[in-house]
């Protein structure tokens, strides 16, 4: 799917993805996947409804959403470049992936962030409303221990 907005595009694409530039930021600037090994990460995109944000060719953001199309959707390595912030495109694509006509009647969205809890808010993302029912298990040197960090 494409949706197309002043000069920028937001695709599902793979094939368009720029592996190198979203390697390198997620893997030495953003917070929650410092360390990530390439073939991690592309995996991981592989098996999720990727989103990718072009400005022509050139890939400027990204996100990606686990999810069964059913019941449940994660939201993660949502990002866009530093030198494009600031012009409405996260919120943009916000708006792609919660718009996605393969997504609609989902149950449960839900996502982890330490610093854009504001964006998050415009689309009905809240706190937990249980949080005593929800438990995760995090490792997150498992990239350095394997020696992949």
């Amino acid at each position: 799917m494409e949706w197309n907005r002043g000069g920028f595009t937001v695709s599902t694409d793979l094939s368009r993805f720029d592996w190198p530039l979203v390697h390198h930021h997620l893997s030495t600037q953003a917070y929650w996947s410092l360390g990530i090994p390439l073939e991690v990460l592309q995996r991981a995109f592989r098996n999720s409804l990727a989103f990718g944000v072009f400005e022509g060719e050139a890939q400027v953001g990204w996100a990606r959403l686990v999810t069964d199309y059913a019941t449940f959707a994660y939201l993660a390595d949502v990002y866009v470049l530093p030198e494009r912030r600031g012009q409405g495109l996260s919120k943009w694509l916000m708006e792609c992936i919660t718009a996605h006509p393969e997504l609609q009647g989902l149950r449960r969205w839900m996502l982890a962030t330490r610093d854009a809890h504001g964006l998050y808010a415009q689309f009905g993302f809240r706190p937990l409303a249980a949080p005593d029912r929800f438990m995760e298990r995090h490792d997150p040197d498992v990239y350095t221990r394997q020696g992949r960090g």
